[in-house]
Order: C-alpha cells, then sequence, then structure tokens
C-alpha cells in the first residue's frame, strides 16, 4: 500500500510495532511514534502498514523570508564556532595568572587561566571572521584588502606570545614569517 495521502495524526497499525500515530512524513518515509517502541520510521512503500484513522491536512509555511534571515545567522555563527574544541595545554589546567603591580603596597591580581585562555581563543576566532569577512567584502578594493590582512597577520604576531596556552600547535598565532 503506498501511504501518499497520509497526514499528520493519522493512527496507523503496524503489524509487528503496533498501533502508533505518524507525526512527521517526507517523501519517502512516514515517521511514527509507538507507544511501546517510541520514533520509528516506516517506508512509505510498506504495505503492512494500515491506516485506522486519517490525520489532520498540513499546509506547508509560506516562505518567510526572517525565517529565512534566522537560519542564516544561525548556519554563520555555528561557521565562526570552531569546528572541534581548543584545548589549553594541560600544564597549566587548574592554574591562575597572577598580574603583580610594581608598587608591592597595592594588591596582585589572580584571573583563573582558563578564563584568560577563553579570552585569548575569542580573539583569535574574531580575527579570523574580521579576515573572512574582509576577503567576502566587495566594496573593498584587491589592495585594501591585502593591506588589511598584513595590518591581522602583525596582529597575530604580536599574540604568539600566548602560544604557550595551546595544547595544539595548530591552534596556535601564527604571525608574519620572516623569509629567507
Amino acid at each position: 500500500m503506498e501511504l501518499n495521502d497520509l497526514g499528520i495524526g493519522a493512527r496507523v497499525a503496524h503489524p509487528t510495532l503496533g498501533t502508533g500515530v505518524v507525526f512527521d512524513l517526507d517523501p519517502r518515509t512516514v515517521h511514527i511514534f509507538f507507544k511501546d517502541h517510541g520514533e520509528q520510521p516506516v517506508s512509505r512503500s510498506f504495505e503492512g502498514l494500515r491506516v485506522i484513522a486519517p490525520g489532520v491536512e498540513v499546509e506547508p509555511e509560506p516562505l518567510d523570508l526572517d525565517h529565512v534571515r534566522d537560519a542564516l545567522r544561525e548556519v554563520l555563527e555555528e561557521l565562526q564556532t570552531p569546528q572541534r574544541p581548543v584545548e589549553m595545554a594541560r600544564r597549566y589546567a587548574g592554574g591562575t595568572m597572577e598580574i603583580k603591580p610594581r608598587d608591592a603596597s597595592l594588591k596582585s591580581k589572580e584571573v583563573p587561566i582558563e578564563d584568560f585562555f577563553h579570552k585569548i581563543v575569542m580573539i583569535r576566532d574574531r580575527f579570523r571572521v574580521l579576515e573572512q569577512k574582509i576577503n567576502a567584502h566587495t566594496g573593498i578594493s584587491e589592495q585594501d584588502k591585502v593591506e588589511l590582512q598584513q595590518y591581522i597577520t602583525r596582529c597575530y604576531g604580536s599574540l604568539t606570545t600566548f602560544n604557550i596556552l595551546f595544547e595544539d600547535k595548530e591552534d596556535q598565532f601564527v604571525g608574519q614569517k620572516g623569509e629567507g
């Protein structure tokens, strides 16, 4: 039996899974919730499925530009996040960073090293996003893009001091390399 005219909410009987309710449909699959077996996908071409009660007709939602913008923002934000977690060097885990003023009568400040490391990683990731935005920008000339890219590379070079905090070398800052 082809299950093409099935709607969301339809009650169906499966020969081995029992009675269930359709909660989602796609072109090839009927997604059914069975009381004893949970959510199960069933092929629309499966001949053992019997419709007990019809579901409701669900009209597809019209394309809403605001939803498209929100979805695009979510994808872009996801692309900004690291593809894998950036690990801090194990030898610093649980440590603190102490900032001491020259004047011994003034109190020093201790910061958990993990907090400081997180800020450094955020700076690195934001520089990467800035690079992508500059390179993709249509209103900036190629010469200006190169100049801005060189400036960012010099900023990376200034941050190489903090490379000791990174567990993996590939996560570290890389500045401008000398030639020859």
